[in-house]
């Protein structure tokens, strides 16, 4: 399995049986839309740097919400939650995805904005290999809220993402990866793409690995 960062949320998780694309961007957040094809396309709530579904090639099979799906040996569960600690009163609900896909289950929490999990969704998301998680705060769970996110899930791997890079345009500027690294007070890496197998997946300690968008 081969997994790219492309900038704020969007991933290309690549197998031997498909190619899964999740939050599709528009050019209006500010970084270079790139050109993406896949079989699943998987979209976590509706907000234009999320949901850029005509960029994206390939006539995937769609996923925008709850519910349990099988395409292409994969296995998708999408868990509803919030994108702010409303209740979604604010900036509305988000649909986190567990994937499990040669092997390995990956999760992407999408823009989750509550600090804490509730126990029926960690019902679904336990027993995650990697998980994707956002931790540039304003309108997401920031350094602290995601750290506590990651102590109730336990993942192997950890890989952070909507968090400000250079040319990314919002409203209100994100944080930085800076505070994160100082929450996790440990080791991290940085990568460009990361190629893993169920066998490469540590089991001592969880890996933080930055990816270069």
């Amino acid at each position: 399995m081969n997994i790219t960062w492309l900038g704020q949320a969007c991933f290309k998780i690549q197998g031997k049986d498909a190619t899964i694309i999740i939050d599709p961007f528009d050019a209006n957040i500010g970084l270079k839309v790139p050109r993406l094809a896949g079989d699943l396309l998987l979209i976590t709530h509706d907000h234009n740097d999320h949901n850029n579904r005509k960029g994206v090639g390939g006539d995937p099979f769609i996923i925008d919400g709850p519910g349990e799906y099988e395409v292409r040996n994969v296995f998708v569960y999408g868990v509803p939650g919030f994108h702010d600690t409303k209740q979604g009163s604010d900036t509305g609900v988000v649909t986190m995805y567990a994937i499990e896909f040669e092997g390995l289950t990956v999760a992407h929490l999408g823009d989750i904005g509550t600090p804490e999990l509730t126990p029926k969704q960690l019902e679904k998301l336990e027993d995650v290999d990697i998980l994707m998680i956002p931790i540039g705060g304003v309108y997401t769970v920031d350094a602290k809220g995601a750290a506590k996110i990651i102590s109730q899930i336990e993942p192997r791997i950890v890989i952070p993402m909507h968090y400000y890079i250079p040319g990314l345009k919002t409203p209100k500027r994100l944080e930085t990866e800076d505070a994160f690294r100082r929450e996790m007070g440990s080791k991290t890496e940085v990568i460009d793409t990361l190629r893993i197998t169920k066998k490469d997946i540590p089991q001592e300690e969880t890996r933080v690995i930055f990816l270069k968008p």
